[in-house]
Formats: structure tokens, C-alpha cells, sequence
């Protein structure tokens, strides 16, 4: 680059007439090789430079906030060519310590280097005390400690009149924690409406409290062909009982004992359910384990749910079969393919029964 100075004289001899002006050539060789800002690698700190450097000039380099120098040199010269000296000078950002873990809660991130995030959670019941994210600073440390996770609570569940809870842990003091459930019950003979469970909610409150209410039943009156315990006339209590039998040769058909529920209603009554009588006048039936002719079967009755078994022929096979037969209340059904003998086979041919003959 060549630049051309013009110098107006202020004396002129008169042998330079011809030369009004001096010319100066001045060839700056030198400011054809300054060094413009140089390129760096990312992360080195570039504010303030200026677009030129003349050679010989020396920049120490430094990095931004919140990186760390690794490598190096850090001072690089500006050369007579125009060119830096080389640097391998690298800027990382610093890192800050692994989080401590949150207890009753999670923690989400990434990485531990400048500018990284962690997200904090707390688990079901619990609320977060503190900030829910801390940022890794430019000095290596994090922008918040740890927050925690408190249990919500609430208060001791309400108790009813008449009634009282048994928690399913052991508490102290006024307040209780979320999720911590109870069973409430009733001092006889008061009867519990609504929830028998209880439990603290996520909003702080306890589910609905149930109410303890007087129950009583009616007299529940006898059944046919039997007795009952205790006064007929009175009413009874939650909860009462009372004891059914029955008379004779009937059998209890159900629970012996019925209770006073809390709608107010007995538990179903047993009923008292008949013998019956064996239908047969001329063959051997097989009862209680051994063939009996049906003319030693005295008395001649089968008691309710008791199993008889009478004898079939196969014709075919020439061969006989017991067949079961129940009492059900008062009623024996014969099976069909019983054939009761004639009174001459019975008499005088008793080894030709079904009974008598090879069992099929």
C-alpha cells in the first residue's frame, strides 16, 4: 500500500518554480502485516478486543465465566507475518458436585456443568419446602441446596357420637399424615352408617365421618314344628341372637342361631324340615352302610337329607344295581326303574330279587 503525503512550501526559491509542491512517499511496508482479532475456539472470552494488533503485540487470553483453561499457552504474539502464534488453549465449563438425593421426592438432570438444571419432585403426600430447581453457577456451586419434601397431614380423624376409631398405626400427638387410614366402630348397641373406613386425603381433610345409630329388631316369631330361645315379646339389640330347635323326628334346616342386623332385619330363619316314609311294602333296600328288608325298617322313616338306596335289575345283564334315593322335607321319590316284586316272588323266590342276584 503506497500513501502519498502533498506538503504545501512556504518559501519558494525560484529554481523550484516548476515544483509547487513536494511530494512524499512514504511505503509502510510494516502496517501491511498487523494481526486482526484472532479466531479462537468457543468459550474464550473476546470482549474488549480490538480489530487490529501491531506485530509484536502480546494478548493473554482468558476464558469466560463460568469455564475453566485447559491446554494452553494462554499469551499468544502477534507475528511479523500478521499471523498469532498458535494455542491449543481450550475453555470447559466448570462443574459443580453430584446433587444430593431428595428424600421422599426425585431429581431430574442431565448433567453437573455450568448452566446445567435440576428438577425437584416430590412423591404422592408429600409437599416441596424450598426450590424446585437449582441451576450449576459460574463458581462451580449450585444455586440452591436441596429443598424437602414434608408429608402432608391432617388432623385426628372426627369421631362420632357414640362411636370411636382405631388408626392403623400408632400416632402421637394432634396431627396425622397422609394416607394413614382407620376403621371406625360403634359402642353397643349403636350401629355404624357410612364408611367403616377412614383416611387422610391429599387436601388436608379426613374422608366422610359415618354416624352410630340405635338398631333394634322385633320379636322374630317361631317357625313351624320347632322352638326358640329367649322372649317373644321384646325387642332385641344389634347384634342379639337368638336359638332356634325343632321338634321331634324334624331336623333344623339352616343356621341354628340368627342375629339382629343393622338395617334392622334378623338373619334368615332356619326351617324345621319332616321325615319321610320309605314307600316300598316287598324288597331289601340298602340303608346306613347294610341291605335291611324293607319289613325290618322300623320305624319305617328316613329323617330329612338322609340317603336310601333301592335295588334296580339290568334285564339285559340279568344282573342288579343300588340307586340313591334323599328325604327332602317329607318327600322320598322312588326311582323309576325300581320294580317292587310280586307278593309269589317275594315269598317264594326271594334269590331272583335285584338285591339277591350278582350285582352289575
Amino acid at each position: 500500500m503506497v500513501f502519498i503525503f502533498l506538503q504545501k512550501m512556504e518559501l519558494i526559491p525560484t529554481s523550484f518554480l516548476l515544483w509547487p509542491f513536494v511530494l512524499f512517499v512514504i511505503r509502510t511496508s510494516a502496517q501491511e502485516n498487523v494481526c486482526a482479532r484472532p479466531e479462537l475456539t468457543a468459550n474464550i472470552e473476546m470482549d474488549g478486543l480490538q480489530r487490529y494488533f501491531n506485530p509484536g503485540a502480546e494478548l493473554w487470553l482468558s476464558c469466560k465465566r463460568g469455564y475453566t483453561s485447559v491446554l494452553g499457552p494462554r499469551k499468544i504474539v502477534c507475528g511479523d507475518s500478521g499471523q498469532w502464534t498458535k494455542t491449543k488453549l481450550m475453555c470447559i465449563p466448570k462443574r459443580c458436585p453430584p446433587p444430593d438425593p431428595l428424600s421422599n421426592g426425585e431429581l431430574y438432570y442431565e448433567d453437573v456443568v455450568f448452566q446445567s438444571t435440576i428438577n425437584y419432585t416430590c412423591n404422592e403426600g408429600y409437599i416441596l419446602t424450598g426450590n424446585s430447581m437449582a441451576v450449576c453457577l459460574a463458581d462451580g456451586t449450585w444455586s440452591t441446596r436441596v429443598p424437602k419434601c414434608k408429608p402432608l397431614t391432617c388432623g385426628l380423624a372426627p369421631i362420632p357420637q357414640f362411636g370411636m376409631i382405631i388408626y392403623d398405626k400408632r400416632i402421637r400427638g394432634n396431627t396425622t399424615v397422609y394416607s394413614l387410614g382407620g376403621t371406625y366402630r360403634c359402642l353397643p348397641p349403636y350401629v355404624l352408617f357410612g364408611n367403616v373406613r377412614a383416611e387422610c386425603t391429599i387436601n388436608g381433610n379426613w374422608t366422610e365421618t359415618p354416624e352410630c345409630r340405635v338398631v333394634t329388631c322385633p320379636p322374630p316369631g317361631n317357625i313351624d314344628n320347632g322352638y326358640m330361645s329367649g322372649d317373644v315379646k321384646k325387642d332385641y339389640d344389634f347384634k342379639e341372637t337368638v336359638k332356634y330347635g325343632c321338634n321331634g323326628d324334624y331336623v333344623l334346616d339352616g343356621s341354628l342361631e340368627i342375629v339382629c342386623q343393622g338395617n334392622g332385619n334378623w338373619s334368615e330363619k332356619p326351617s324345621c324340615k319332616g321325615p319321610c316314609h320309605v314307600g316300598i311294602q316287598r324288597a331289601r333296600i340298602l340303608y346306613r352302610g347294610r341291605k335291611v328288608w324293607i319289613k325290618d325298617l322300623r320305624p319305617n322313616k328316613l329323617l330329612h337329607k338322609e340317603i336310601v338306596s333301592v335295588y334296580c335289575k339290568d334285564k339285559a345283564r340279568n344282573c342288579g344295581y343300588a340307586v340313591q334315593t334323599q328325604c327332602f322335607d317329607g318327600e322320598l321319590q322312588i326311582p323309576e326303574c325300581f320294580e317292587q316284586p310280586s307278593r309269589a316272588d317275594y315269598d317264594h323266590h326271594l334269590s331272583s330279587l335285584p338285591s339277591e342276584i350278582t350285582q352289575c
